[in-house]
């Protein structure tokens, strides 16, 4: 009779262990897979753009220009409707946010869309134009798949805000505040 018992203690805590295990294993794999970049993969960074003046310059060339300010990052089109809906959010952000450097890169289908997008919607900041769009390595690199697209890097030059599809997202403001 003691064995018996015995034994089904010996199960009962076994199982109850297994169950723990399993319960942290998938909050960990959970945790991991929400995990995101905090630095730019290397094939973004040598990815290349043309500045407003045609010149080809890569990402980490563009970073190194704001480096130790925040950089808000905004992948947009002049045929996205989402992109020019949220406009208005986006000069908001601007006034509350003035120390910020507002980087602009067009997925336009034209460097003449991409130039008279950035006249027609005034958009303050500076403009860089992807030569590949979608098809490039920075979009490759950090998942593309919606436009508009907010990354945010602190001063740092880490990524604290790896996506966002709207200007007014609470998770991009508190990432400009920090």
């Amino acid at each position: 009779m003691v064995r018996s018992k015995n034994k089904h203690i010996k199960q009962n805590v076994k199982f109850s262990v297994m169950k723990y295990l399993g319960i942290i294993l998938i909050c960990f794999s959970v945790g991991i897979g929400t995990l995101k970049a905090q630095q730019f993969p290397e094939k973004a960074l040598n990815d290349t753009f043309l500045n407003e003046d045609e010149t080809v310059i890569s990402l980490s060339e563009v970073l190194e220009t704001y480096k130790g300010k925040t950089i808000l990052i905004d992948i947009w089109a002049t045929w996205c409707r989402d992109c020019i809906v949220g406009l208005p959010k986006l000069e908001a952000l601007q006034q509350n946010f003035p120390d910020v450097a507002y980087v602009f890169i067009s997925f336009d289908r034209s460097v003449e869309n991409w130039k008279m997008g950035i006249e027609k919607y005034n958009l303050n900041g500076h403009h860089y134009f992807s030569k590949n769009g979608w098809k490039s390595n920075f979009a490759a690199a950090i998942d593309l798949d919606w436009i508009p697209r907010y990354i945010v890097v602190n001063s740092s030059g880490e990524i604290s805000l790896y996506k966002a599809i709207k200007a007014d997202d609470p998770k991009l403001i508190k990432a400009l505040q920090e």
